[in-house]
């Protein structure tokens, strides 16, 4: 069976790949802190099963404890290594629901079931908060069952990209962001398109984008929260026309064509 990917929203995917389903950075909420979701359903309750759970740093849009929380006992669930003792949380998840919680670094391999799952680099301040005591480095992934699925979590371009994460055939890439500004360590539709030239990936999803935004900025720069999906097509067009880039509405899914 061909890998399956369904994007939920913001980070949230599911990647479905010989017969194992991976979620990425589960965000279950309409409202959290001082962001609201403005586009797209919550995602229902299959969307918490899965066989392993992948969270990509820290942040509490990417590892949010609530939405954890909805995770079936026994899940595995793989993190950065040292986020267990920056988020205390987990050790009461790890407790009460009985997740299987396994700390990696970049280079690690985490078999599960028929697909293995291999932390990568990310260029990005992982830490629980911007001024958090533990500094706790941000990871991709490269799932590899049928195909080889890249999810990048939150990063920005670095020269060692492309031999770090090898070569891939889907790439889900962060387009954009939560709020009407950018900061260092992420990447923009444009950044996301150079990374397609170094990756040379068969097909992209565009992630990242278009979901959250803070309560009363909902007049500030809204081109940043309606069009980096659109923009990451045009400049992949133009970059990167042989890579097949699927722009996905919340809660839809594709079946992206890997390398035979």
């Amino acid at each position: 069976m061909p890998v399956e990917v369904t994007w939920w929203g913001h980070a949230t995917c599911t990647i479905e790949d010989s017969g194992v389903r991976v979620l990425t950075d589960p965000l279950f909420v309409r409202r959290f802190a001082h962001l609201r979701r403005r586009r797209g359903e919550v995602p229902p309750p299959q969307a918490a099963l899965a066989e392993v759970v992948l969270v990509s740093h820290l942040h509490s849009d990417h590892l949010h404890l609530p939405s954890l929380s909805r995770l079936a006992p026994g899940t595995r669930l793989i993190v950065p290594s040292g986020a267990v003792a920056a988020v205390p949380g987990l050790r009461a998840l790890r407790r009460r629901r009985e997740l299987l919680i396994t700390e990696v670094r970049a280079g690690d391999e985490v078999r599960v079931g028929e697909v293995r799952v291999r932390a990568v680099p990310a260029l990005h301040d992982g830490r629980r908060l911007p001024v958090g005591p533990r500094k706790v480095p941000a990871l991709g992934y490269v799932v590899e069952g049928e195909a080889r699925t890249y999810f990048a979590g939150d990063t920005g371009l670095y020269d060692e990209m492309a031999d770090a994460v090898g070569a891939v055939d889907v790439a889900l890439l962060p387009v954009g962001g939560w709020g009407p500004y950018l900061g260092h360590g992420h990447l923009d539709p444009s950044r996301a398109a150079e990374a397609l030239t170094l990756l040379e990936p068969r097909s992209a999803v565009p992630v990242h984008y278009g979901t959250y935004w803070p309560i009363g900025l909902d007049g500030v720069r809204p081109h940043e929260f309606h069009g980096p999906g659109d923009e990451f097509v045009r400049q992949a067009g133009i970059r990167a026309p042989g890579v097949a880039v699927h722009l996905l509405s919340h809660g839809e899914r594709v079946r992206p064509e890997a390398r035979r």
